[in-house]
């Protein structure tokens, strides 16, 4: 059965993570998506290791890092700095259904393959442009890399210890949930495309996710006035929300209604709390929080770790361990839903991954090859451009393009 967005053809100039993501997540989802590089380095993060993923003979496929953010794609190393490279790059956009980039505003303009241009020549295009402003603005013209983002727009002022420095979030949130929005974007204008005839420009800014991704702590501030603060692992809103200790480790318990605080109580040996007028309602812990916490915190310690959870389990209270990153991909749960893909590589054996989390029962995702060679598929691309052997051998020649 075909992939959902089987046929759709997508042209990817774009680099390091965000723009990357929106390519994976629609080759995923069974777009074609050429992956336009550098000859020679390529994607800068091919080079972003340790560590770096090893053929069965040993050569260098490049760094983890890269491969993942580009699995299912095609590359093509194109230097479009040079007029001729340019020009195959717009034959390339002339028959895409989408144009993936991230350069800085106008930084396209100067080979012509800006979106003006491209989209003026093919009315049906859908442009994603993903830049650290957006088009418009005081900013527009600033790079922006996820982890100024993330101080930016206010996520590392509310991350980490109430004491402590602000702390970026320890993946780069800015970029993967501009890239998320991407998608959405770019699908979205494809189904307006179906009744306009006319694609548009989907302008993606990871400031502008940043800021709606502010969600609850956004929405605090702007009924209350009040900027939320630092608060280690409580929640602002709900208590007991947060990490707690044991006798050999950490949990985390999440309640979230009133039911849940109870059994909690009796399960702590603290059934008094349960009950009393201060604490009944969420309203009312959240205020007495700095009274109430250190109260459970000092029972959650008699416990050992997985006794409390499973106690918490069989009285379905949110709970759970805080696992190490090597600890997730043990778990019998992320192991049942086959978040671990070994994907085959072209010159054999395989390249770990993992699997996207949309899963569709009628039409699957598929994961049909892993991240490209730089310039693997170069001369396949360009002969359905029309370019033949003699001509291909002449442009790698003058250093135009690169070959895998």
């Amino acid at each position: 059965m075909s992939a959902p967005l089987a046929g759709l053809r997508v042209v990817e100039l774009a680099r390091i993570l965000a723009g990357p993501w929106v390519g994976q997540t629609l080759a995923d989802l069974g777009a074609t998506v050429v992956k336009v590089e550098r000859p020679g380095a390529g994607d800068d993060t091919r080079h972003w290791g340790p560590p770096f993923v090893k053929a069965p003979d040993g050569t260098d496929l490049g760094a983890a890092y890269f491969h993942a953010c580009n699995r299912g794609k095609r590359s093509v190393a194109v230097d479009f700095e040079k007029p001729e490279g340019a020009a195959l790059v717009a034959k390339l956009i002339a028959s895409a259904d989408v144009v993936i980039e991230n350069f800085k505003v106008g930084g396209l303009k100067k080979y012509g393959l800006d979106h003006e241009t491209q989209m003026a020549a093919n009315p049906r295009l859908v442009w994603c442009s993903i830049t650290g402003f957006g088009q418009d603005g005081p900013y527009a013209a600033r790079a922006g890399y996820d982890f100024m983002i993330q101080g930016l727009g206010g996520y590392m002022d509310l991350t980490g210890q109430a004491d402590g420095e602000p702390t970026k979030v320890g993946v780069a949130v800015a970029d993967l949930f501009t890239g998320l929005h991407a998608v959405i974007g770019i699908q979205a204008a494809l189904a307006a495309r179906e009744t306009t005839g006319r694609g548009q420009l989907v302008d993606m800014s990871l400031l502008d996710t940043m800021v709606g991704m502010l969600a609850n702590q956004g929405l605090n501030f702007l009924v209350s006035g009040r900027s939320p603060k630092r608060m280690g692992n409580a929640h602002p809103n709900i208590v007991p929300y947060q990490v707690f200790p044991t006798r050999d480790g950490h949990i985390v318990i999440a309640t979230g209604n009133d039911r849940q605080w109870r059994d909690t109580c009796a399960i702590l040996g603290l059934e008094e709390l349960a009950f009393d007028p201060r604490f009944v309602h969420n309203a009312g812990r959240v205020a007495a929080r700095g009274e109430l916490v250190p109260m459970l915190e000092a029972r959650t310690r008699t416990f050992d770790r997985d006794d409390l959870l499973s106690k918490l389990e069989d009285a379905k209270v949110p709970a759970g361990p805080i696992n190490s990153v090597g600890q997730v991909f043990e778990d019998p749960q992320v192991i049942a839903r086959g978040m671990r893909l070994d994907l085959p590589e072209a010159s054999g054996g395989t390249v770990p991954a993992i699997r996207n989390p949309i899963v569709l029962s009628d039409t699957p995702l598929t994961y049909a090859a892993a991240s490209p060679k730089l310039g693997a598929d170069t001369d396949a691309v360009l002969g359905d451009l029309g370019c033949d052997a003699e001509e291909v051998a002449r442009l790698a020649a003058a250093g135009v393009i690169g070959r895998g």
